[in-house]
């Protein structure tokens, strides 16, 4: 009897400790990223830190799409010194193309020295900002100027300058996400600059991913725990575009917001302050939200109607004040 009760005691111990190895451990990487910060959440049986992987692949988009630096293929094509593009361009400059043609131009690309023109993009100070120079900069906006042949980028006029900052660091929150499922991870969040994309749950929590909407503030600042509104994400990626963060007062007073009109070259007039979209990819959902920021509420609630997979939540100004409105389901806990 003796032995027998030893006998049980040390298979429950063995089980308890086989049981505990075997937990999925929490794994939290963050840091600087692409002038922002990124926060990274995921569960490893094995307890790996990706860390030196992950960076390798901030630093593979950064030398294809990053117009902040010099040297990187976008900076050498805007200068006409290539043009053979690597997976990441192509993959990113497809998206943007399908963006560009469902929203008619309010995702546009070759707008980059406009923004750069008005000192919200990589070149700040290149050009003055004046109607002379932003109309003449303007004969050279249209996504439909550009395009692969041959496997090659050919544009109809060398002055085409390309800026994929709208969608850049979506795509880059798809890869990372990528790369972690193809190591096993099911359970994940990743997010960079408050886009973010979720699978599985929060094991910790036995809940979905939570994630939230910021709420507006009006001095430009930012409490990173004030929220409009909080959601689960169930395997979807969620991106924000406001204006009420990003903007500049000229010497006359005049707030402009980075959110340029594609069609004008000048600042979008608009009452929205910030609008949230959750699409199947961060990369889409990164770019939709900067066409439905530009776009306004009525035509965005027109063209959803045809795109069931985009969730929308706008927070606007109106006559009664601040306001809000959730489209297609948008989930709001």
């Amino acid at each position: 009897m003796k032995k027998f009760i030893n006998f049980t005691l040390l298979n429950y111990v063995f089980v308890i400790c086989f049981s505990c190895q075997n937990e999925p451990e929490l794994i939290k990487l963050s840091g600087p990223v692409f002038g922002t910060g990124y926060n990274i959440q995921y569960f490893s049986k094995e307890g790996e830190k990706y860390e030196n992987k992950i960076y390798d692949l901030f630093d593979e988009v950064n030398r294809s799409l990053s117009t902040y630096q010099t040297d990187s293929d976008i900076s050498k094509l805007n200068r006409n010194e290539i043009d053979e593009l690597d997976h990441h361009f192509k993959t990113v400059f497809k998206a943007s193309k399908k963006i560009y043609r469902e929203t008619e131009g309010a995702f546009d690309p070759t707008i980059g020295n406009v923004v750069n023109a008005w000192d919200f993009g990589a070149e700040t100070n290149k050009f003055k900002t004046d109607s002379t120079t932003i109309d003449s900069l303007m004969r050279f906006v249209g996504f439909n100027r550009i395009g692969f042949r041959n496997g090659k980028i050919e544009k109809q006029n060398p002055s085409i300058y390309l800026e994929f900052n709208a969608i850049a660091k979506g795509y880059s929150i798809d890869l990372i996400a990528e790369f972690l499922e193809k190591k096993g991870v099911e359970n994940y969040l990743v997010e960079i600059g408050g886009e973010v994309r979720t699978k599985g749950m929060n094991l910790k929590k036995q809940s979905y991913w939570k994630v939230g909407v910021q709420r507006p503030r009006f001095d430009g600042g930012q409490d990173p725990n004030d929220y409009a509104v909080a959601i689960s994400l169930k395997n979807e990626s969620m991106a924000t575009s406001g204006s009420y963060r990003k903007f500049k007062i000229d010497k006359n007073g005049n707030k402009y917001t980075h959110i340029i009109n594609t069609k004008t070259g000048y600042p979008t007039k608009t009452n929205i302050l910030s609008v949230s979209v959750i699409g199947p990819n961060a990369m889409l959902a990164d770019g939709y939200a900067t066409a439905f920021k530009a776009m306004g509420l009525d035509k965005v609630k027109l063209f959803i109607q045809d795109h069931p997979e985009l969730k929308v939540y706008f927070i606007y100004q109106s006559k009664q004040g601040v306001e809000s409105l959730a489209l297609n389901n948008f989930p709001i806990d």
